[in-house]
């Protein structure tokens, strides 16, 4: 089984391409745009989902305070960005907040739901700064409300596998987890 774990991996990580995500910031502004960027990159999806996918392992209060802490700091970090605010780390810290969900989804970490939304919710910072980083002041708000509801969709495709892969085989998710760690990895070295 771990062996074709494995050659799965090394088959998606070979086709996988940089994220595209990143539109021309001229580009930005619009809801539609908003909607979108989180939809054309792998890191977007990867780390949305795995935020779902982690809630939905945990249950209970983690159902929608972990979804909810996501995006509220998401938000809190994108208006930080506008506003001339200063966070190192930014890239590195996405690319860990696939790397460290995965992970967390790999092993099935249960904390209770506090914790796990302050985990995500330091995540989202950076998820959040690097799309006011990237936009300006033209359409933010506009930009914002798509992003944050494409967000939270990604976060309910992630819950909705993870409540129905738990029943039908409780260790896919696992297995979902240590992918998208895996996955997560390969975009450090693309």
């Amino acid at each position: 089984m771990l062996r074709r774990l494995l050659l799965a991996t090394a088959v998606l990580a070979a086709f996988t391409a940089p994220a595209f995500a990143h539109l021309d910031p001229t580009e930005h502004g619009s809801f539609f745009a908003g909607i979108s960027h989180p939809l054309f990159g792998l890191d977007h999806i990867l780390a949305m989902v795995a935020v779902g996918l982690w809630a939905a392992q945990i249950g209970g209060k983690a159902l929608w305070t972990v979804p909810a802490a996501f995006v509220g700091t998401m938000a809190l970090g994108f208006f930080s960005a506008l506003n001339g605010l200063a966070l190192p780390f930014v890239e590195p810290a996405i690319l860990a907040s696939v790397i460290g969900l995965g992970l967390l989804v790999s092993m099935a970490v249960k904390v209770p739901a506090l914790v796990s939304a302050t985990v995500v919710a330091v995540f989202a910072l950076f998820h959040g700064f690097a799309h006011g980083g990237e936009l300006g002041s033209a359409g933010a708000l506009r930009f914002a409300l798509g992003f944050l509801i494409a967000t939270g969709l990604l976060h309910g495709v992630g819950i909705v596998l993870g409540l129905g892969i738990t029943r039908l085989a409780p260790s896919a998710t696992r297995i979902a987890g240590a992918v998208t760690a895996l996955l997560g990895l390969s975009l450090a070295f693309g």
